[in-house]
């Protein structure tokens, strides 16, 4: 077969399908051939114009969503009402990679081109994990961002990105912790699909509201946080360790101290946590 004999074919290949195409367009408007026929061809020209649109438009989206991170970790850093721009805010913000494993920095690695998201899905950058304790999450990624605030050299503020299963959906968020790395300064869920007037609630400033000073780690390093069902007795013992539940959405609540104990444990962020708390001390 010649090397011109395969453009060749294509072209008789194309032809033969226009003609057959302007032999249906020439059928009556009631033929139930030509209907399907035109159904086919707007079919397809809609699928390529939305491809086509959706690539075009993955860069912007990409930066949107860059853009809006960076939002929400200036925000849980209590820099958003500091005078400054987006930009200058976060520049403020020092942006790590930690191995999990180790709960040490990774030098030379830049945050804002790894996605934690991407990593849990490819099982050369994350590990499956067992049944028990694990979120409602099939994998963890061996490495997750981490957001630390300084004030003239000193510690001030540490931000985990969290996630884990809800109800009807992963539950995304930001938990800021103060330098002893068991504290809470702040928490922000910025993706949820739960339960609307419920389990949505878990992103409102209301309820998002009780977790500044809440101490989520014990002094033996384990997660003891939990958002109870129904309201927290503040004359309790344990009170400064307990959250409030979500009204009417119990699962979600679950949801939330599940993610919270996986992440701040040993399988999470625990041995950065810990080496934290050994400097913090120190």
């Amino acid at each position: 077969m010649s090397a011109d004999s395969h453009p060749q074919a294509q072209s008789q290949h194309t032809g033969g399908l226009l003609a057959s195409l302007k032999t249906v367009f020439r059928l009556p408007n009631d033929d139930p051939r030509k209907t399907i026929a035109v159904a086919l061809v707007l079919c397809l020209a809609c699928s390529v114009v939305v491809s086509a649109t959706a690539v075009s438009l993955r860069p912007l989206q990409e930066r949107n969503a860059a853009r809006a991170l960076k939002s929400e970790v200036v925000k849980v850093a209590g820099l958003d009402s500091a005078g400054m721009s987006l930009d200058q805010a976060f520049e403020r913000i020092e942006q790590r990679l930690v191995d999990l494993e180790t709960g040490e920095l990774i030098a030379d690695a830049n945050p804002m081109t790894y996605s934690y998201r991407d990593a849990a899905k490819n099982p050369t950058m994350s590990s499956a994990l067992d049944e028990a304790g694990r979120a409602g999450l099939q994998r963890r990624p061996d490495r997750m961002p981490v957001y630390l605030v300084r004030q003239d050299g000193q510690l001030e503020t540490i931000i985990l990105p969290v996630y884990g299963a809800g109800l009807w959906s992963t539950m995304h968020g930001l938990l800021a912790l103060a330098p002893d790395g068991r504290t809470a300064k702040a928490l922000t869920f910025y993706e949820q699909r739960e339960t609307a007037g419920l389990g949505s609630e878990v992103a409102g400033e209301r309820w998002l509201s009780e977790w500044p000073g809440k101490v989520l780690i014990d002094q033996a390093g384990q997660p003891v946080i939990e958002v109870v069902k129904g309201s927290v007795d503040p004359g309790a013992p344990n009170a400064e360790h307990r959250v409030d539940g979500l009204s009417g959405a119990t699962l979600t609540s679950n949801g939330v101290t599940n993610l919270m104990r996986f992440w701040l444990g040993e399988q999470g962020y625990g041995p950065f946590l810990n080496r934290l708390r050994d400097n913090h001390r120190g």
